[in-house]
């Protein structure tokens, strides 16, 4: 099935399944309202195929195995083969269905925008999640792309904040304390993209330096007297030396 004939079943004959879901056409709205230079994305087409593409493998180990229950049925008895066959039909027929317009309400669901404050990620099909992580509270940011992910030119830009990177009982901890962007062929690019807007609010979660502004802000901070005594400090270490 091409692509425009996919978009013709989901927007046409299964149009009462998408307005059912209320799947969101527009990009997430920025916490308080904000307008400052947003950049909402969306993952790329090529996210769609590699979705289909684990779906069909999924499906076809599933099918196979109704197969195969089905015919041994028959061997032993086909009265009772006969008898179940609309069943069988009915399992190989209505979950691939179901499954194949999920996916598609799944892509139009997926929405990614950056501001010059945070990262905000909207996903979901029966529930809509969404998550919106501050650069100051980023800690790690990396690129993950696996083999089929590579056939198809796309990775997974993962975000990570405080106990992200927390193991064993964990896990599920960790999950939440990161995001992901998925399906992105420019995900180099998006990750330098994050880097930099951390490097501009001041995050340290990598490491960094203090901005210029902060190292200001906290020498203005110190009072007369401790000037004083760095200056006596400064004094004594000279004489020994």
């Amino acid at each position: 099935m091409t692509a425009l004939q996919d978009q013709t079943v989901y927007r046409g004959l299964w149009a009462v399944l998408v307005q059912y879901f209320r799947v969101p056409q527009d990009p997430p709205e920025i916490p308080g309202g904000g307008r400052d230079n947003t950049s909402p994305f969306k993952p790329a087409q090529a996210f769609l195929g590699y979705l289909k593409f684990w779906f069909w493998m999924l499906m076809a180990i599933i099918d196979i195995g109704v197969l195969v229950g089905w015919i041994a049925i028959m061997i032993a008895d086909w009265r009772i083969g006969l008898a179940v066959l609309p069943i069988v039909v009915i399992v190989l027929i209505a979950p691939t269905i179901v499954a194949y317009i999920a996916l598609q309400l799944r892509f139009d669901t997926t929405w990614y925008i950056m501001t010059d404050r945070a990262l905000r990620i909207r996903r979901g099909v029966w529930i809509i999640d969404e998550r919106t992580i501050t650069y100051e509270n980023i800690q790690n940011v990396k690129v993950t792309q696996g083999p089929v992910q590579r056939h198809f030119k796309i990775a997974t830009v993962v975000v990570e904040t405080a106990g992200a990177g927390s193991a064993g009982g964990k896990q599920r901890a960790a999950a939440a304390n990161q995001g992901a962007l998925e399906g992105v062929t420019n995900a180099s690019e998006i990750r330098d993209r994050i880097l930099l807007k951390m490097r501009e609010s001041g995050s340290t979660g990598l490491g960094d330096e203090l901005s210029l502004q902060q190292q200001r802000g906290r020498a203005a901070s110190w009072s007369p007297a401790q000037f004083d005594l760095l200056r006596e400090i400064h004094k004594e270490l000279a004489a020994i030396a």
